[in-house]
């Protein structure tokens, strides 16, 4: 299939990782990676709960070793951990300190360095091995798992590193340091910021900042050349706050489109181009696109787009076969497409049709708006009929009839909202993502305080 190795080729001592401010280099990760593989169950799967970077990246390696599978599941909570001990024989937790393992068997990270004199080669995986199931919440809430062979994984971040690595304008992402705002369980996270510093030379930050203060000061612990993995809401969260980054070579967005005034607004203010990730659990990360260039996604080279509307399929690569997309593109060549919008995302109201990521983005785009969504309310919620989209939004400045009336300078009438309510916060995962299941819990806990 491809290169088992379980890093890339290369010299053993070149820099691996930066664990804050301290160099770690591909040795001391193959010898730390080896001493908890000793200390893992002889068989099973692993929950890997690691919040530092680095140290999810010695859990996977030592899963690896084992020969064990990682599992990636959407979320911690108690209900997922029973529904994954359920479905995967020997599921246990790899923690930090005292962590809660969830109730599960439990595998502290070793408080210490393990030595290297041993380290000499690069560990062989199987190519077949399952490294990791990748869970995406089912409609019954049973987590679905979606297996990702060590191989393709492989070739997945490889590819990665070439398309990143072109618009740097380098050969390789060598000495390239990444600092991500997503956790490494998260596929984007785990593909962008973990992969890539296996097999395609970057350098991994440990830390996971959040807030725009702790972005800034995870970046300026960080070595030159810097690159930011983040999601819109980062971004905007950032410019908002108005705090000074180091000098950034690349940024890197996913979860969501950008809006092309926040990509503006970005590339201006960081002084560094912006390079959108467009990808799905099933076939990982396919294309990617300059955003400030124009709405048109160009898939990674060994990929090809085919179909088009809400049948558009990806194959080729790390995505031998052909995967239907949830998203509804106009495939303009097979290496080549534009983004309408998720094929459940799309709304009908009085015979026209829209899509909540398009009225997300005009009211996005707002000024004065931190943070804002529109929640479809389900059917049977409402007086029979009718169709009543609500507005949530973070804009402590705007009147209510002032963000209506200025979507109704961008949008079509019948998707104005015919409530727009106020709150502190939207529900955001770790990732920037809002779900419907927490704007929905969202709309209860309005409706449970009295707000209409």
């Amino acid at each position: 299939m491809t290169d088992g190795g379980l890093i890339r080729a290369g010299d053993l001592d070149a820099p691996f990782a930066n664990v804050g401010g301290v160099t770690i280099s591909r040795r001391q990760y193959i010898a730390d990676a080896a001493a908890l593989a000793e200390r893992l169950p002889s068989a099973g799967a692993m929950l890997n709960l690691s919040i530092d970077r680095y140290r999810f990246a010695v859990g996977l390696a030592a899963a690896l070793l084992r020969g064990h599978s990682s599992l990636l599941p959407p979320n911690h909570v108690a209900e997922t951990v029973a529904r994954l001990r359920a479905r995967f024989a020997g599921v246990y937790a790899l923690i930090e300190g005292a962590d809660d393992g969830h109730g599960l068997p439990t595998v502290r990270h070793a408080p210490a360095a393990a030595p290297t004199a041993g380290v000499t080669a690069i560990p062989q995986i199987d190519p077949g091995l399952i490294a990791a199931y990748v869970l995406t919440s089912g409609s019954t809430g049973d987590p679905v798992p979606h297996a990702k062979p060590w191989g393709l994984l492989v070739r997945n971040a490889r590819v990665e590193a070439r398309r990143l690595a072109e618009a740097l304008g380098r050969a390789d992402l060598a000495g390239v340091t990444v600092v991500a705002t997503v956790p490494a369980q998260h596929m984007y996270g785990f593909e962008s910021s973990v992969l890539i510093a296996l097999h395609g030379g970057a350098v991994l930050d440990a830390e996971r900042p959040f807030f725009p203060a702790d972005i800034a000061a995870a970046l300026a612990r960080a070595a030159a050349p810097r690159l930011l993995v983040t999601t819109p809401f980062h971004l905007k969260t950032v410019l908002d706050a108005g705090v000074s980054l180091p000098p950034l070579a690349l940024v890197v967005s996913a979860t969501a489109p950008l809006s092309p005034q926040l990509a503006a607004r970005v590339e201006q203010r960081l002084g560094a181009p912006l390079l959108e990730i467009y990808g799905c659990t099933e076939a990982g990360q396919v294309a990617t696109r300059r955003t400030t260039a124009g709405a048109e996604w160009r898939t990674f080279d060994d990929l090809r787009v085919a179909g088009d509307g809400a049948a558009a399929t990806i194959s080729g690569g790390h995505v031998p076969q052909p995967t239907v997309l949830a998203d509804v593109l106009e495939v303009v060549d097979p290496e080549t497409f534009r983004l309408l919008g998720r094929s459940n995302d799309l709304i009908n109201i009085a015979g026209k049709r829209s899509s909540i990521g398009h009225l997300d983005f005009h009211l996005n785009s707002i000024e004065g708006v931190v943070d804002g969504a529109f929640w479809m309310p389900p059917e049977g919620s409402g007086d029979p009929g009718v169709v009543r989209l609500v507005a949530f939004v973070v804009a402590p400045d705007l009147a209510r009839a002032e963000i209506v009336a200025r979507l109704r300078d961008r949008i079509d009438a019948a998707f104005l909202p015919r409530r727009v309510v106020h709150v502190d916060a939207l529900p955001r995962e770790a990732t920037g993502k809002l779900t419907r299941a927490g704007l929905a819990d969202l709309a209860a806990r309005q409706r449970s305080a009295g707000r209409r």
